[in-house]
């Protein structure tokens, strides 16, 4: 990735998502001076699952909760009253997600991959795809020009897992009756050690306490584990960079 120094936004399709995926870069990032943020999708400011995570966020060094507070695909009193991102108009999601880069104006931003991380949650599919549509119109001013100054992220990357790195995961999910998403090992361009930041991801973890609780969650089945094999699981993260624009000087000369 860029240097620790460089701002960094996670655009996140659930709470705990962000200290899942991406809490060790986020981490790892704040202890090296930047600023950090996290933009939650689902799950409104008022429901239960808020406070944890503006724990988790301060456990993680990054700013305050920003949450766009449509209703989760599998749970309607994530957000009552509102639409499930799935059936939210496109066109509207990506405006939000807009509005914060250009607040926040970010050097990187991550998200989800395509499958929707390892269990293709339908909401982790639709994130990544606003992602990369936001990343693209925030650099152009005549798109969403109520949304602020154009700012264009200098890379975007998605959080994914390799086929080679999900063993002891995958093993885990598949006996709770989960599926294991997973791409090629080649797919991967950037594999980040945070081991100096696993403690920092764990807490931000253990913070969804409603998570932690549950059988079937991921943070749920971490907290059931020896230190020493969830340790092994959540010290490596998986990223592949994408472009969020154009890249000046193609070398490629498309012609037609």
């Amino acid at each position: 990735m860029l240097s620790s120094s460089s701002s960094l936004m996670a655009v996140a399709a659930h709470p705990d998502d962000e200290a899942l995926l991406f809490g060790g870069v986020l981490a790892q990032h704040s202890a090296g001076g930047a600023r950090t943020a996290v933009v939650t999708v689902t799950w409104a400011a008022d429901s239960r699952r808020a406070p944890e995570l503006a724990a988790a966020l301060d456990e993680l060094g990054a700013s305050p909760p920003r949450m766009l507070g449509y209703a989760d695909a599998r749970d309607p009193s994530s957000a009552h009253g509102r639409p499930r991102l799935v059936d939210a108009p496109l066109d509207e999601a990506v405006g939000h997600v807009v509005r914060h880069v250009r607040q926040f104006r970010p050097d990187i931003v991550v998200t989800h991959d395509a499958l929707g991380q390892l269990t293709g949650h339908p909401d982790h599919r639709h994130t990544h795809r606003i992602t990369l549509l936001a990343c693209q119109a925030a650099g152009l001013a005549r798109l969403y020009p109520e949304a602020g100054a154009p700012c264009q992220p200098r890379a975007l990357y998605a959080a994914t897992h390799p086929e080679s790195g999900v063993d002891e995961l995958g093993a885990l999910l598949r006996s709770v009756g989960k599926s294991v998403l997973c791409v090629p090992d080649a797919y991967v361009t950037t594999v980040v050690d945070v081991s100096e930041w696993a403690d920092v991801k764990w807490r931000a973890i253990l913070a969804h306490q409603g998570e932690v609780a549950r059988e079937r969650s991921l943070p749920g089945i971490l907290a059931r584990l020896p230190e020493k094999a969830r340790r092994k699981i959540i010290r490596t993260e998986y990223f592949t960079r994408l472009e969020p624009g154009p890249v000046p000087g193609d070398p490629h000369h498309l012609t037609i």
